[in-house]
């Protein structure tokens, strides 16, 4: 209608920003890759199993990893009501759904990870810059 003034809204916020943060804040934080890795490759898994295959987590770090997953809707836990009691973890489709992400990240990181590392040690290497 003329002489109608519509409402602009302002939406603010990094998720608006750039629509990849939401992604990033839930696939890559700091264990979830490998926790999602493990899943993937090697398929359901008991707790201590998932541990041993991640090799440097802490139990803590990758009970509150296991809950958030699942909490995403990236893992399904399966409690098994047996003595002893028996849970297991498995990647779920929309896990699996990632595998392409991943693999392209993979692909990337084998292409270009040693153009980084060079860069990095050129980078080092000048008196003139600031150490990070």
């Amino acid at each position: 209608m003329a002489g109608t003034k519509q409402a602009t809204t302002t939406v603010s916020g990094p998720e608006f920003a750039c629509p990849v943060s939401p992604v990033v804040d839930i696939v890559f934080s700091r264990w979830t890759t490998p926790v999602l890795w493990a899943l993937h490759t090697y398929g359901r898994q008991r707790f201590v199993e998932l541990e041993r295959r991640i090799g440097t987590i802490t139990p803590k770090v990758l009970t509150q990893r296991l809950r958030q997953l699942e909490r995403d809707g990236l893992v399904v836990r399966t409690y098994h009501p047996e003595v002893p009691p028996r849970v297991e973890y498995e990647i779920n489709e929309l896990g699996r759904s990632l595998a392409p992400l991943f693999a392209h990240l993979t692909e990337w990181g084998a292409a270009h990870l040693g153009r980084v590392e060079e860069a990095r040690r050129a980078y080092d290497a000048d008196p003139a810059r600031p150490r990070p």
